[in-house]
């Protein structure tokens, strides 16, 4: 993957909105919460939250200079040829050798095994999934951490597979892929923290209560510096690709802070955002 330098000074910037932003609040004991699979709709919260206003730049001026070694994301063109991402079956016989052809494309890795999928809708109801329905994510937040990135990668791969590939020079990393359903996104479009900017001591380790398991996520807490882009007017032929962890720490970007906000030109008559994300470990054997 390129590790080209986008460290764009804010203020070359051209396109930016100011929204408010959802950070947990830093307190004294580990944070939890319950996930949508534990309460069925929207996860249960038990640690307080504040808004906090943010400058959220659009990543198109810089999409060609994005690197995900650099700053956790990158904005790709990717038109699907599956004609409806809510069909489970089109999905996982047409949708997912798709990604992983693109994702082994635009990354050079070896394999891709994809393990998970999530749709999101800002509607009422919100998105139908099997384990329940969900809604556009409006905290910040990582999805793994130094414990439990390496331990989802053993779950999906094999923990035999994983200390091979690791003990032999080899890179794992996860990646989501977050692709609207429909479009241009008009309703609570998706921020994401440029991950060079986000200091180790904000990102806040979280448990996330299942049914069967306990894992680990990280909240952003509030911190000086933070720098935020989302794409405008995003359509289901673009997708973000957001690195969740990385098993290599030599200073690139490991952790991808990112959360839905409410777009201050949006009103309630505008389509509601749909949304589908991806979660994927990609492996790059050692050359």
């Amino acid at each position: 993957m390129s590790q080209v330098n986008a460290r764009v000074e804010t203020t070359q910037l051209d396109h930016v909105v100011t929204a408010d932003l959802c950070y947990m609040v830093r307190q004294g004991t580990k944070p939890y919460f319950e996930s949508s699979r534990v309460t069925g709709g929207q996860p249960k919260v038990f640690f307080k939250t504040e808004q906090l206003p943010a400058a959220i730049h659009d990543m198109r001026d810089i999409a060609d200079d994005l690197s995900m070694d650099v700053n956790g994301f990158e904005l790709r063109h990717h038109p699907s040829k599956v004609a409806d991402l809510h069909d489970d079956d089109l999905i996982e016989n047409d949708y997912n050798p798709e990604l992983k052809t693109m994702l082994m494309a635009m990354t050079g890795a070896d394999a891709v095994t994809i393990f998970d999928h999530t749709r999101r809708s800002s509607g009422t109801s919100g998105a139908n999934n099997p384990d329940g329905t969900r809604r556009p994510a409006d905290r910040v937040h990582a999805d793994y951490t130094v414990k439990s990135g390496p331990q989802r990668a053993k779950d999906t791969l094999g923990e035999a597979e994983v200390e091979r590939m690791l003990s032999s020079g080899g890179r794992i990393i996860q990646v989501n892929v977050w692709r609207p359903i429909t479009g241009p996104v008009k309703r609570s479009p998706l921020a994401l923290a440029d991950s060079s900017s986000i200091p180790a001591e904000d990102l806040i380790a979280t448990d996330q209560r299942f049914p069967d398991r306990v894992g680990e996520i990280y909240q952003l807490a509030r911190g000086e510096g933070h720098r935020w882009y989302y794409a405008s007017e995003m359509t289901p032929d673009e997708v973000i690709l957001i690195k969740g962890w990385d098993s290599i720490d030599d200073g690139r970007a490991r952790f991808t802070p990112h959360g839905a906000f409410i777009h201050p030109d949006e009103t309630s008559d505008m389509p509601p955002r749909e949304s589908i994300e991806t979660r994927t470990y990609l492996v790059f054997e050692a050359k």
